[in-house]
């Protein structure tokens, strides 16, 4: 490395290579993510809707409300056909162009975030949509929201990749994009943005959360645009028991039992989920043959609720099923409860045989029914308090989202997005709280990183501040105390291993040209010095460690010269010196801390 003339003093701190980009530059990629993701999820929407109704009423059309009712099939019994042929089709589109686009979608972005430096492929968006809007349209139990995660998070990852991004940046806009296709689902933006701080960044901080919040935004604004402003869901207006506002203490042990209930449920979802994809796993038979038969079951079941209740309760997303659970109309505690499990093993199965689409809904599905259930008991054991089963459906929803994925905020405030109904707001926190300790308990990965747990990645899902990387460099650097040409080295010189802990280093030089440093005695430097160490770079004493290690790392230095502020870039100028070893040595000071 060769001395830096006083015209180049203004790089010192740059970035070392052409990928910068700025907060503001990263903020408009996120606002193109925001509108590209809110536009895919009205396109997605659209075409779940067209395959819904050419393959449940035989139309070409794209109106379709997923909170109302399907109309019986006019195919009668043929209409059990209808999730095989759909998942034939997905079945055959993600073995031949995107494997990742199997399953619910969340664990392949979290795959990406921490195992692929945010690379996703570009044909999955392709792939994941039509084999997504394919297997809900058709009739298989999942949910449309891991689509959209999975394509946000592609058209984020498509992006930084064209602009030829540092990883933590594609990391942050493929996050970005997840947030958004959350948002445009369900038009809830700050659920969306806890969404991803939850559950996909590795780190939280004012470059990461800005671009995140501005694609959830943008994206919800477009999605308003098709879908309007209302909830997701309409909530039946009815008295609600003083117990909940404002909150009694004397039924605290209610929302804490509830909370057990529904985390014993949401580790079963999880592991139940799992086995039944292994059995399919392990059953030795062609593909299509697996993937036939877990449909056909399907089928016949949405078939046979049909034919006994008057709605196919456990096929698609579920929601018309919800909105009857919400607006009171499905109320019988049995009835729910086996709506629960039904809907349990219409998701397994949907995803054991190869659907493709997320766990979300399912999930709300679940935590409504099972919800809906508890409370209708209480009224009927309790009928002078005034229990209702809408009350404790809403708190259901967020105790299964919430324990099943690991994000209880996000839970909880989508709760209140979705539904647009704050008044349990203290007996949702309890209950949440409690649900998703017991499934940590029962099972410590959610169903998010249980998969990738199984194929060997795990998914760290504790965020922590790291300290070290805001430390000054001149907190952390070994004084420099000679410059010395490498002619004066001794040819055997190595440094005594008593010299007490404090590293002093020199500064190597052939002719002008910085060739690395070494390790001295501070008595003899020529003679008593370590191996030399290079390449090496300059920083600034004021500096944060979490910049030099940047630097470090693009450019590949051993080692950082540290300068005072206002001095020009030259070795007799140089104060410190910042290691590989003294970067190491701080990150653990901060994890014993």
């Amino acid at each position: 490395m060769t001395d830096i003339s006083t015209q180049d003093q203004a790089r010192i701190e740059a970035e070392p290579d052409n990928r910068r980009v700025s907060l503001i530059q990263l903020s408009f990629l996120a606002i193109g993510i925001g509108i590209v993701t809110g536009f895919g999820a009205i396109l997605l929407r659209y075409l779940i809707s067209l395959i819904h109704n050419l393959f449940f009423l035989g139309e070409f059309s794209f109106e379709y409300d997923a909170n109302i009712a399907t109309e019986p099939a006019p195919f009668g019994p043929l209409v059990i056909l209808a999730p095989v042929i759909g998942g034939a089709i997905v079945l055959w589109l993600v073995r031949r162009y995107a494997p990742e686009a199997k399953g619910h979608g969340v664990p392949e972005v979290m795959d990406a975030i921490y195992y692929r430096n945010g690379r996703i492929r570009p044909q999955v968006v392709i792939v994941k949509s039509l084999a997504s809007a394919l297997s809900i349209g058709s009739g298989a139990s999942v949910g449309r929201e891991g689509p959209i995660i999975q394509i946000g998070s592609g058209i984020g990852s498509v992006l930084g990749g064209w602009f030829n991004l540092r990883s933590w940046q594609v990391i942050t806009l493929v996050a970005a994009g997840a947030g958004a296709g959350i948002a445009a689902t369900f038009n809830t933006p700050l659920g969306a943005v806890l969404f991803a701080v939850e559950l996909m960044l590795p780190e939280v901080s004012a470059r990461t959360l800005i671009p995140v919040v501005i694609a959830t935004g943008t994206a919800t604004y477009v999605g308003r645009l098709a879908f309007g402003l209302a909830p997701a869901f309409l909530v039946a207006s009815h008295e609600r028991p003083d117990v909940f506002v404002p909150l009694s203490v004397d039924m605290l042990p209610l929302y804490i039992l509830f909370g057990l209930v529904t985390g014993v449920a949401a580790a079963g979802f999880v592991r139940g989920l799992y086995r039944i994809e292994d059995l399919f796993e392990d059953w030795k038979a062609n593909p299509y043959l697996k993937n036939a038969a877990g449909m056909l079951s399907l089928g016949v079941l949405m078939y046979v609720l049909l034919q006994t209740t008057g709605a196919y309760h456990t096929a698609g997303v579920g929601y018309a099923t919800i909105e009857a659970i919400l607006t009171g109309q499905l109320a019988a505690p049995a009835f729910l409860l086996l709506l629960f499990v039904l809907k349990f093993l219409a998701t397994s199965v949907s995803l054991g045989a190869g659907a493709s689409g997320g766990i979300f809904s399912p999930s709300l599905f679940l935590g409504a029914a099972l919800g809906g259930a508890f409370g209708a008991t209480l009224d009927l054991m309790f009928p002078h308090l005034g229990f209702h089963s809408v009350t404790f459906a809403l708190i259901g929803m967020a105790c299964i989202v919430g324990a099943s994925t690991g994000g209880a905020l996000t839970a909880i405030i989508m709760l209140f997005e979705m539904t647009g109904d704050y008044t349990i707001t203290v007996a949702a926190i309890i209950a949440v709280v409690v649900a998703l300790g017991v499934r940590q308990r029962l099972s410590p990965d959610d169903i998010y990183t249980l998969k990738l747990t199984r194929r060997g990645h795990r998914i760290p899902r504790e965020t922590r501040a790291h300290m070290f990387s805001i430390r000054q460099i001149k907190e952390l650097m070994s004084p420099a105390v000679a410059v010395l040409q490498r002619d004066e080295l001794g040819e055997h010189g190595t440094v005594d291993t008593q010299l007490g802990s404090e590293r002093q280093y020199a500064v190597v030089l052939e002719g002008r040209n910085i060739v690395g440093i070494v390790r001295v005695h501070p008595e003899d430097p020529s003679r008593r010095h370590g191996p030399l160490i290079g390449p090496v770079g300059y920083a600034r004493e004021g500096s944060f460690l979490q910049n030099a290690m940047t630097s470090m790392a693009d450019r590949n230095h051993e080692a950082l010269l540290i300068l005072p502020e206002n001095t020009l870039p030259r070795p007799e100028n140089v104060i410190g010196v910042l290691t590989r070893d003294s970067i190491a040595a701080a990150v653990l000071r901060d994890y014993r801390s």
